[in-house]
């Protein structure tokens, strides 16, 4: 391979995680790209949910959201709703916004009465109050400001993630990419213990100079034949298995990504433009299958098919394994709480690239690479293990286990013990976490979306001269801008 010129590159697998890695790939080296696709792996095309990093890949590559979404079902979301997670009074409900430009008027409040109900007394700290993201979800207003209005949040996406891959197929194969559908019967290795090629049924040999790992859990080339070590999240997260049923398309849709908890995890409420997408993610240490797809059924009043996934949670040791980069489930898997897959996936690409441009298209950089790569999954594990961790319900033994687990890593415990001490989250976020998955401001929606605060017969009112955030003003100030916002 030239250090002159981009690879030849063979992505083994599809779907989203492919066919992104491909795009991306494709789009910055415009070198030649294949993507070598079963046509016997089954489709799941569950509802899918994203942060806003999608949107800044579809910007990057300069699709259109009316060229994109309508083809995958695909509507808005401008955060997540938290339901069930905590019994404290007032605190049932929270939501996790997607921060934007207006909120830097409203979060230092926020933060401000945070601070004051740590140490007891009681002020307004539910986050919703504070962040524009959540008054426009709860009036069900799209993320697009009028003429007159200057400030759009930051959003994210529901889709399909069957269609968004055969989207991305299509654009990919338009500018050149090519797409083959073949089954991989071995994957052949050159002497010096690089991968040469995959070699398909019938003997057809696709060589490459960089392979991507996307087939899923089975990591047919990073694990299988590199032997990379996959390093399991089963002691911190303790759900392993998902049931997924759809319910009919709701004519007015919130904003919204739904977390609900239930008896042995959670269920998701995904909202697309043909379908609601609705999904239990437990764990079967607790709860049987067909005891999770009864109570899912409970909730949601569906009888439509169910499917069942098997969760295989971590990731691998080594992202970037000889001359194979493995993106998607193949890299690894943190359950969906907080839709991080598929932002991983695009972090992955992006770094993954600048890693290997500034290397002269060599692996200088690799192990710097895999350095910053696992410590956002480090990153990513640890925010969701403090949802479980942190929750405040007692009615089950999946509840009260997880808000026992003492398998937490030094990160998150310097981020607990920042809490409980009223020390900067800020401060310590920035220094535990130098990339962080995740900024002060989830931190603070987290702890405080809890109630994580004093017993409240502990509560008191703030004395005289201590300076209380005014939530009216809030309020009202957040009011005026979604005025600007039109319903969906």
């Amino acid at each position: 391979m030239s250090d002159k010129q981009p690879p030849s590159i063979v992505v083994l697998g599809g779907g989203s995680a492919g066919w992104i890695t491909a795009c991306m790939l494709h789009h910055r080296w415009g070198g030649p790209v294949t993507v070598v696709e079963s046509p016997e792996i089954g489709i799941i095309g569950v509802g899918e949910g994203s942060t806003p990093q999608l949107k800044a890949l579809f910007d990057h590559l300069g699709i259109a959201e009316a060229e994109w979404m309508a083809a995958c079902d695909a509507t808005y979301k401008l955060g997540i709703r938290f339901n069930g997670w905590s019994e404290r009074p007032g605190f049932e409900s929270y939501f996790h916004a997607f921060p934007g430009p207006v909120d830097l008027h409203t979060e230092p409040g926020f933060t401000r009465n945070v601070m004051l109900a740590r140490r007891g007394f009681k002020v307004p700290a539910l986050p919703d109050d504070w962040f524009l993201a959540a008054r426009l979800a709860a009036e069900g207003k799209g993320p697009h400001p009028g003429p007159a209005f200057p400030f759009a949040p930051s959003y994210g996406y529901h889709f399909d993630a069957y269609k968004l891959g055969a989207f991305l197929c299509e654009w990919a194969t338009a500018r050149g990419a090519v797409h083959r559908e073949a089954r991989v019967s071995e994957v052949e290795l050159a002497g010096n213990g690089d991968v040469a090629a995959l070699v398909c049924e019938g003997g057809e040999r696709i060589a490459g100079d960089l392979f991507v790992d996307c087939s899923g859990f089975r990591a047919l080339i990073a694990e299988a034949a590199l032997g990379a070590r996959f390093l399991p999240f089963d002691g911190n997260l303790f759900a392993d298995r998902a049931v997924v049923v759809p319910t009919e398309s709701v004519a007015h849709y919130l904003p919204q990504t739904e977390a609900v908890t239930m008896k042995a995890g959670w269920r998701w409420r995904i909202p697309l433009t043909t379908r609601v997408g609705n999904g239990y993610v437990y764990s079967s240490r607790y709860l049987a299958d067909e005891e999770a797809e009864a109570e899912l059924r409970a909730a949601t009043g569906s009888m439509a098919e169910a499917r069942f996934l098997k969760m295989k949670v971590g990731r691998l040791e080594h992202s970037w394994t000889r001359n194979c980069l493995a993106a998607g489930l193949a890299q690894g898997f943190i359950e969906p709480l907080e839709a991080t897959a598929l932002h991983i996936v695009i972090a992955t690409a992006l770094e993954f690239a600048e890693a290997f441009e500034e290397g002269g298209f060599t692996a200088q950089h690799r192990d710097r690479f895999n350095r910053q790569i696992a410590a956002r999954y480090e990153s990513v594990r640890d925010y969701i293990v403090a949802h479980y961790r942190m929750n405040q319900r007692t009615d089950t033994a999946f509840w009260r286990d997880n808000a026992g687990n003492q398998n937490l890593s030094d990160n998150l415990k310097a981020m607990f013990t920042a809490w409980f001490t009223h020390a900067d989250i800020a401060e310590v976020n920035a220094r535990t976490y130098p990339e962080p998955a995740y900024p002060a401001m989830s931190w603070y929606a987290l702890f405080a979306g809890y109630g994580t605060f004093p017993p409240l017969a502990k509560m008191q009112a703030s004395p005289p001269g201590v300076e209380v955030a005014d939530v009216e003003a809030a309020r009202t100030m957040l009011a005026a801008c979604a005025g600007n916002f039109a319903a969906l």
